[in-house]
């Protein structure tokens, strides 16, 4: 019979939370350091979640880089490592076969899956590392695994059948596609749970799952970083997984965004092996205050809101997240800015709008053209007037 928590770690009070990140993670800036990375960084000083605004930021192209400079894994993997995977870029990411080592099992727990069920594990096993993280999450909670991968539904439908699967493994939609096929074929599949990642759980989805009597709960995770948050029965947001500390910030900068504004996830993971710390996902979310209704104790996200990546090219230059952050870092009194991009008299239109505390009679258009190497139009509103979207650059431009 499955306990109603993976381990003790999902329930521990903040301060519980608190003392344990502070003891763990100057452990693991240690252990990138011995690796080369954050060279003159006084680890002990690096004892939590707020500490670390203090450290770069590492981007998926400078990850790049730096494989291409030591390949495979840019000189960042700790020990043995028995799996070699490849996402588009191409990026390579590290794989083992130890207990939950990415993480899902967690999840699958959240969802109900235990030793009685049988899941069919519908993600890649090509290159890609999604097949192999859901079964060893699988295997975590001791479920039997059928090996699935993507296509040939029928074979995948007759496969369900005769073993009586119980779970399914894979993106939302791919379910639908299988179960609309097991009509046509005649046979009616034994799943009770689906879990699902890597596209969007749409509403109306789950709830035609839900009247096949499919309990379908989604995680977001990333071939980089392995499972990072995930439902629970209530549905009530994403927990944050146990093992990777995760911040919101301004997209393109390191800055925190206030509790409850949408912006850019960036993830330090606990892993010792492959320590990647302040790893932005370009991925877009936001903090939910409080906690789950399932008595699980750690923050909440909203779940995917959208890619950080905001560049847009205007009148022939590309206009960046991180031109708008050094824009608002060279004025004092700037605390935010919003790069807002139309098409006027068939032509491209620029306008910064700047949120200025107090009154100033700063001149900022020489700025906007130093950096944004064009010329755009200010407008300065008070404090607090930008919409908390987490968007620094907005194009209205229509490309119907």
């Amino acid at each position: 019979m499955l306990t109603q928590f993976y381990d003790d770690l999902e329930t521990r009070t903040e301060n519980e939370r608190k003392k344990a990140i502070s003891k763990v993670l100057p452990v693991q800036i240690k252990n990138l350091q011995s690796l080369g990375g954050l060279k003159g960084i006084d680890s002990d000083m690096i004892d939590s979640v707020e500490a670390l605004k203090q450290l770069p930021v590492l981007r998926k192209s400078e990850l790049r880089e730096m494989q291409q400079k030591k390949p495979p894994f840019g000189g960042l993997v700790r020990g043995t490592i028995e799996h070699i995977f490849q996402s588009p870029g191409p990026i390579y990411e590290p794989g083992k076969d130890t207990h939950d080592w990415w993480r899902f099992g967690r999840f699958l727990h959240a969802c109900g899956v235990g030793r009685s069920d049988i899941v069919q594990n519908c993600f890649s096993y090509h290159l890609t590392p999604a097949g192999m993280m859901f079964e060893n999450g699988a295997k975590a909670v001791g479920a039997t695994i059928l090996p699935a991968g993507t296509g040939q539904t029928e074979l995948q439908v007759q496969a369900a059948f005769d073993v009586g699967a119980s779970v399914y493994a894979g993106t939302p939609d791919y379910l639908n596609t299988i179960l609309e096929k097991s009509s046509e074929m005649g046979l009616k599949l034994s799943y009770s749970k689906a879990v699902v990642s890597g596209g969007a759980l749409f509403p109306s989805l789950r709830e035609s799952y839900l009247a096949r009597g499919i309990n379908c709960l989604q995680c977001y995770g990333t071939a980089d970083l392995g499972c990072i948050a995930y439902e629970s029965s209530e549905q009530d947001g994403m927990i944050v997984e146990e093992g990777v500390l995760l911040e919101i910030v301004t997209p393109g900068t390191g800055n925190p965004v206030k509790e409850g504004e949408v912006g850019e996830i960036l993830v330090t993971t606990l892993n010792s092996d492959y320590p990647l710390v302040r790893f932005a996902t370009g991925d877009m979310s936001a903090f939910i205050g409080g906690h789950s209704a399932c008595g699980r104790t750690n923050v909440r996200i909203k779940g995917w809101m959208g890619r950080a990546d905001q560049t847009t090219k205007v009148k022939g230059m590309f206009v960046r997240p991180e031109q708008v952050a050094e824009l608002v870092n060279r004025h004092p009194e700037v605390s935010k800015a919003r790069v807002v991009v139309s098409r006027v008299n068939e032509s491209d239109s620029m306008v910064v709008r700047l949120e200025v505390s107090g009154s100033s009679n700063q001149e900022y258009h020489e700025s906007v053209q130093n950096i944004f190497r064009i010329k755009g139009e200010v407008e300065v509103v008070p404090t607090d007037k930008l919409p908390k979207d987490g968007l620094v650059i907005e194009d209205l431009r229509s490309y119907d």
